[in-house]
């Protein structure tokens, strides 16, 4: 596809990151570890925004989110990329960034955006199931990666703006989820996680 890229070859960020925190990461933390750490954080995250813990939940989802990019450069640059982490790197992603919409979109912006954009990721999921079974390669583009960022962005600001009590920031939250929606949908037509 047009939007594929070489899974091995490195991001700037992969450089940065490999020059300030992958080479203290100990050989026996792999990048599936790192997945897996996503999935065990995003029940915490969610318990915590839950009962209105901000000044623990908030870090404690930028941190969770952070994992993706971690994970992901320690895959590219210890050359430690597998099946595995292709497909379930980004169901970790959307399982925490779809409980993070759930509960907090739905709730402080609009019912439509977050069910449009959780929607949209279940397709995803659907859809590189589906071309898992069928043989075909299953890996995130480089428009579902600006789509994650996207999404990304747009909770951590509806996060602070619901924190601080900002009202400029719920506007430019749903700005930013705008984006991310047409991202995702870009995304889903390409066939990219």
């Amino acid at each position: 596809m047009a939007f594929e890229r070489d899974p091995n070859k490195l991001f700037p960020h992969d450089r940065l990151l490999a020059a300030t925190m992958i080479r203290f990461i100990p050989p026996f933390v792999t990048p599936n570890v790192v997945t897996w750490l996503r999935f065990l954080m995003t029940p915490f995250v969610v318990y915590l925004l839950y009962i209105g813990d901000f000044a623990a939940g908030v870090p404690l989802f930028v941190l969770a989110s952070f994992t993706d990019a971690l994970d992901g450069s320690m895959a590219r640059v210890r050359k430690e990329i597998t099946e595995w982490g292709m497909l379930y790197d980004p169901i970790a992603d959307k399982f925490l960034i779809s409980s993070v919409i759930l509960l907090v979109v739905i709730r402080y912006l609009h019912p439509a955006i977050g069910l449009t954009v959780v929607g949209i990721e279940a397709a995803l999921v659907i859809g590189g199931i589906v071309r898992k079974r069928m043989g075909l390669r299953v890996m995130a583009n480089v428009i579902g990666k600006a789509k994650m960022v996207a999404q990304f962005a747009g909770i951590t600001i509806l996060l602070i703006a619901v924190w601080t009590a900002t009202p400029a920031l719920f506007s430019l939250a749903v700005a930013v989820f705008a984006i991310a929606i047409g991202l995702a949908v870009a995304s889903l037509l390409t066939y990219g996680l």
